[in-house]
């Protein structure tokens, strides 16, 4: 059984595994009950969201670890896969700065990345 900081390293190093922009790490285990961490990333363009999100999905069912939901993934804007303790978001560009989710989740602890 892998711990909940495993797991959302594990999302972390597999996303970038897939050149993603941008990424950050919430901690937002304090301020909802939701999840644990929220991964939020970008890339450039759907089919780089696209592989992002596939090579997670991928990744994450090697190391026995199933996804619970996934969301977005046809329009390819905003996708979350939602994973219990760690949910990723990935964002196109324009999304991102639309939305803002860094700034709704402000007060939450950004997590440092550790590189794979």
């Amino acid at each position: 059984m892998i711990s909940e900081q495993q797991l959302m390293q594990l999302v972390v190093d597999a996303a970038l595994e897939e050149q993603a922009i941008d990424l950050t790490v919430l901690d937002v285990f304090e301020k909802t009950i939701i999840a644990d961490y929220f991964v939020i990333c970008s890339g450039r363009n759907l089919v780089q969201i696209h592989s992002i999100a596939d090579h997670v999905e991928q990744r994450l069912q090697e190391q026995g670890v199933s996804l619970l939901r996934r969301d977005g993934y046809q329009q390819g804007t905003w996708v979350v896969l939602d994973y219990g303790s760690t949910i990723l978001h990935i964002f196109r560009q324009e999304e991102r700065e639309h939305y803002k989710l860094e700034d709704l989740w402000a007060d939450a602890r950004k997590v440092p990345i550790e590189n794979p």
